[in-house]
């Protein structure tokens, strides 16, 4: 019989210097690669202050105007992470630290996912998650501003692809938490389906990134689950958005953060997830495919059907990612933005690229291996 161990396994890619520290557990995966402003360590003394003069702050003083809408006490003290999708800004609410988080783009796709965010947070306060999650403090999903208890922790990677294996550690730690919220079962009605499968697997194939067998073999596994008995039928509650940087690694244990896309998943999205991005810990990997295949073919199926669908997603983010860096790209002569080690950011990227197109293949011959053995 086909086991995910043996087949999905990556070779190490050439070794790199890590990136600079910043930006904490927030991380924006369209700007991987990118040196970030360091922050403060969660737990330590704020400082610092909020410029929101001039019309580089017009933006910053609406998203403050938002949050004194819902929580009146809340002084804001300084911008954790800033882009064109959102903003979020450390302050304080009497004596405790809070994290103010505001959609900057109102586009219905990203209205859709903050509000999410925001059911997950409310929802969290009925039913308590097995894991360490933020305290909601204040929320508006109209607004589309959310306010949550700052945790004290370091995050378990500062990005979204680590450039180096982790600490094992580290990765222990999140293996469990997401094991533990894996077996969770909160009342169905609490969260909805945020992947449709079978519409998510044909637009792919309509855009050319699986192939006429990739589309047959993936539907052939979709078709075997959707009438498998135990978890791989019913489904899974999963993070799902497992990434090392949403966690937060605190002496009492770890903490998980960006709830965006919570909800029911075919089983093993979240190992999916983290199988994609530790590329550069091929033990952490092999522990994760059989954690995958523990329960029998049909969560090994699952698995291997999140894999495609989490390394494709991948592919496209950092195929955007490169083809925004080279048209950022001073002309020829220049150094722009050259990371440790002497790589600039385009050449970060496209060996990431490289590395999960490589990553694909292998998942793909692990489904092709599957499907023979149905």
């Amino acid at each position: 019989m086909h086991t995910a161990s043996s087949s999905v396994s990556a070779p190490r890619r050439p070794q790199r210097s890590p990136a600079p520290a910043g930006a904490g557990p927030y991380l924006d995966p369209g700007h991987a690669g990118r040196s970030r402003r360091p922050v403060t360590a969660a737990g330590q003394p704020l400082g610092g202050r909020i410029d929101l003069s001039g019309p580089q702050g017009a933006q910053l003083r609406m998203a403050v105007a938002s949050v004194h809408r819902i929580c009146p006490e809340f002084t804001p003290v300084q911008v954790l992470r800033r882009s064109g999708r959102s903003v979020l800004i450390v302050g304080t609410t009497g004596r405790t630290t809070a994290v103010a988080k505001c959609l900057l783009d109102r586009s219905s796709a990203w209205v859709e996912r903050f509000r999410h965010e925001i059911a997950a947070y409310r929802a969290f306060v009925r039913h308590r998650p097995p894991v360490r999650v933020p305290r909601l403090i204040a929320a508006d999903p109209e607004q589309c501003t959310l306010v949550i208890e700052r945790m004290a922790g370091r995050p378990a990677a500062l990005t979204r692809h680590p450039a180096e294996a982790p600490p094992r550690a580290d990765v222990r730690a999140v293996l469990g938490a997401i094991g533990v919220l894996n077996r969770w079962s909160p009342p169905a009605e609490m969260f909805g389906r945020p992947l449709d499968y079978a519409s998510r697997i044909t637009r792919y194939h309509e855009l050319g990134l699986f192939t006429d067998r990739d589309l047959g073999d993936l539907q052939k596994l979709l078709h075997g689950l959707a009438y498998a008995g135990g978890r791989a039928g019913i489904g899974q509650f999963c993070h799902g958005d497992a990434l090392l940087s949403n966690v937060l690694l605190s002496p009492t244990g770890p903490v998980l953060v960006d709830w965006e896309h919570a909800g029911w998943y075919l089983p093993g999205y979240d190992l999916a997830t983290l199988w994609a991005v530790l590329g550069d810990a091929p033990a952490a990997r092999r522990h994760i495919s059989q954690e995958a295949q523990r329960e029998g073919p049909g969560a090994r199926d699952a698995f291997l059907v999140n894999l495609m669908l989490v390394l494709t997603r991948e592919i496209r983010t950092y195929e955007t990612a490169v083809q925004r860096t080279m048209r950022e790209a001073p002309p020829t002569g220049g150094a722009p933005g050259l990371m440790p080690g002497g790589l600039s950011a385009g050449e970060e990227q496209r060996l990431l690229l490289r590395r999960l197109h490589d990553d694909c293949a292998m998942a793909r011959r692990a489904v092709r291996a599957a499907v023979g053995t149905r």
